[in-house]
Order: structure tokens, then sequence, then C-alpha cells
């Protein structure tokens, strides 16, 4: 079973910057895509970026030019830079990893969230 652990969450003034974090446990980490999802109150959880096990990377409209999204296989880390923080990235931040492993099954496994609050 595989855990993730985010964390880098907390307030920050509109304008400011967060880095979230992403630990994987187990081996599956360099063969995932990675993920971070965003869920307000009252609204859909949404994708806001994702990067592949190759380092593809795509982002929501909302949040481009302003986040970035990284691995380290290395560290089995990724991580989600975010910038110019506005009042509407207020959220609960999880990061999810999908992929096939050498079963040929496929995975998918979310993180318990790390709240992110823009002040304003």
């Amino acid at each position: 079973q595989v855990q993730l652990v985010e964390s880098g969450g907390g307030l920050v003034q509109a304008g400011g910057s967060l880095r979230l974090s992403c630990a994987a446990s187990g081996s599956i980490f360099s063969a995932s895509a990675v993920g971070w999802h965003r869920q307000a109150p009252g609204k859909q959880r949404e994708l806001v970026a994702a990067i592949t096990s190759g380092g593809r990377t795509n982002f929501a409209d909302s949040v481009k030019g302003r986040f970035t999204i990284s691995r380290d296989n290395a560290k089995n880390t990724a991580y989600l830079e975010m910038n110019s923080l506005k009042l509407e990235d207020t959220a609960v931040y999880y990061c999810r990893l999908t992929g096939w492993g050498q079963t040929g099954r496929f995975f998918d496994y979310w993180g318990q969230g790390t709240q992110v609050t823009v002040s304003s």
C-alpha cells in the first residue's frame, strides 16, 4: 500500500508564495504520474497541475504562470510551487499518484490533503 503525505500548506497573504510537498512511500513513484488537485468549500475537486513520469506538465488555466509542478524521483517527492497566490486559491490541496504497476494493474492513490488559506 502506498502512502502519500502532503505538507507545506498554511496561511499566506494574497500575493505570497507557498511550496507544497508530496512524499510517497513504496517504489512506484518514478513510474507514476502525479497530480495536484484542490477542493474549495462548496466546490468540486479540480485538477490544478500534473506531471507525467517523463516530466511533462500541464496546468489549469487558473494557475498557469503562477504555479509550477516538479518531482524528485530520488526522494519520492513531488512539489507544487505556488506564487502570486490569490484569495480564490484557498482550498484543500491533494496529491494523487496514478499509473500502472509491474503486475499490469492500474493504481490510484490520494493523499490526505493540506489546507492552503490565502488572506487579503
